[in-house]
């Protein structure tokens, strides 16, 4: 009986703890939109400035500019062809690249 009462005491805590955490999560990311690293703010600057566009889903490993909630930003791609992560690209160029999208997947 007593080790009945600890099993369901360590499930319970567990699950507080999860649900926690998982609360912080979208206040964690919000916060990260909202002061974004400086290389996230120097991309959109020159992305406007080149007229480039971001093209998804033909990164090398290490080699793109950024990411749609894969990751914190550049360079940081773990896959190649990641669907999540984008390199900038002059605009018409993307849809010129097989499988290359203009949203993340």
């Amino acid at each position: 009986m007593n080790m009945n009462r600890r099993l369901f005491a360590a499930s319970t805590l567990t699950a507080a703890v999860g649900l926690a955490l998982t609360a912080q999560a979208p206040a964690a990311r919000a916060q990260g939109m909202a002061n974004p690293p400086q290389i996230v703010k120097d991309n959109m600057a020159r992305m406007k400035a080149q007229h480039l566009e971001k093209c998804y889903g033909i990164n090398a490993v290490a080699k793109n500019d950024c990411a749609e909630g894969a990751h914190s930003c550049a360079g940081q791609a773990t896959q190649a062809r990641d669907p999540k992560s984008f390199v900038l690209l002059p605009a018409g160029d993307c849809a010129k690249i097989q499988g290359g999208k203009l949203t993340a997947s």
